[in-house]
């Protein structure tokens, strides 16, 4: 059973509302897998989250850490596997914590461990739009520049993620990509 859903967002602050909403639905015990390539959203969207759970600590990607915890109306737990080889270095890193039912789990690069992520889990894939090469090496010589709009499919694995995201689906449908979208 799953469900899926495909969004368009033009801003940073669209794409925080769609992680803030995500979260709403949010309960101890969730695990989000986010996968995407590198720049185009991860951390943005686990921040919207955040946010959303009354995390008021500045959010940043955890990529050399690879771990960090956060306080808020729900413990948060983001991941970052990215530079992890094996599935036993996630579960050294900590990862068997996501399954305890005391937090909300965000995994960036979560395909990465797809074997150890639970039957019912949201998977959220950020996607970039598409450079010409002149536009792509422009992007990288700019450093933090970020070109939008973000495409951002959400699949839902297991009954709870699928209930819920059928019940989010009206307010995440203004994103809904209209005819012609990218």
């Amino acid at each position: 059973m799953s469900r899926h859903l495909e969004l368009i967002t033009t801003a940073p602050a669209q794409t925080h509302e769609v992680a803030g909403i995500l979260a709403d639905a949010a309960v101890v015990g969730d695990v989000i897998a986010l996968t995407g390539e590198l720049g185009a959203g991860k951390t943005c969207f686990v921040q919207g989250a955040a946010k959303a759970l009354g995390v008021t600590e500045r959010v940043t990607s955890p990529s050399f850490i690879l771990r960090k915890e956060y306080e808020g109306r729900l413990p948060l737990l983001h991941l970052d596997v990215y530079r992890l080889e094996s599935l036993q270095e996630v579960l050294d890193l900590g990862f068997g914590d996501a399954l305890d039912n005391q937090r909300v789990t965000f995994v960036e690069w979560g395909d990465a461990m797809a074997p150890l992520l639970p039957t019912d889990h949201l998977e959220v894939e950020l996607h970039l739009p598409e450079l010409d090469p002149v536009g792509a090496a422009s992007a990288a010589s700019a450093g933090d520049w970020q070109p939008e709009p973000r495409r951002i499919v959400l699949r839902s694995h297991g009954p709870s993620w699928t209930r819920r995201l059928a019940e989010l689906e009206p307010r995440l449908r203004r994103w809904a990509p209209q005819e012609g979208d990218a």
